[in-house]
């Protein structure tokens, strides 16, 4: 079993930032990709960002491009999301995920249980 543990998220004013943190922990695997996910109210969960956890490559949704960023820190089995000139509209839920396929809502193997982001509008 994988072990997934978001931390960072909070209230943050429009045009703040905020880095968001995911701690893998258990079963590992030798190829695996991770991403950030979110959920508004009322809405479905979509993706955010996704990285490669060998190669480091990332995507991005078209939303928040030019505005967050995916990292990964190897030897503290951790993933970032560093969001920046955050909007009303970044307000949600974020998840963080691991596959050991591809990044999409549906092909996730784990989850994490989520960060709570607010930017009051």
């Amino acid at each position: 079993q994988v072990q997934l543990v978001e931390s960072g998220g909070g209230l943050v004013q429009a045009g703040g930032s905020l880095r968001l943190s995911c701690v893998v922990s258990g079963r590992t695997y030798s190829n695996y990709a991770m991403g950030w996910f979110r959920q508004a109210p009322g809405k479905e969960r979509e993706f955010v960002a996704g990285i490669s956890w060998a190669g480091g490559s990332t995507s991005y949704a078209d939303s928040v491009k030019g505005r967050f960023t995916i990292s990964r820190d190897y030897a503290k089995k951790t993933v970032y999301l560093q969001m920046s000139s955050l909007k009303a509209e970044d307000t949600a839920v974020y998840y963080c995920g691991l596959t050991v396929t591809h990044i999409s809502t549906t092909t996730m193997n784990y989850w994490g249980k989520g960060t709570l982001v607010t930017v009051p509008s």
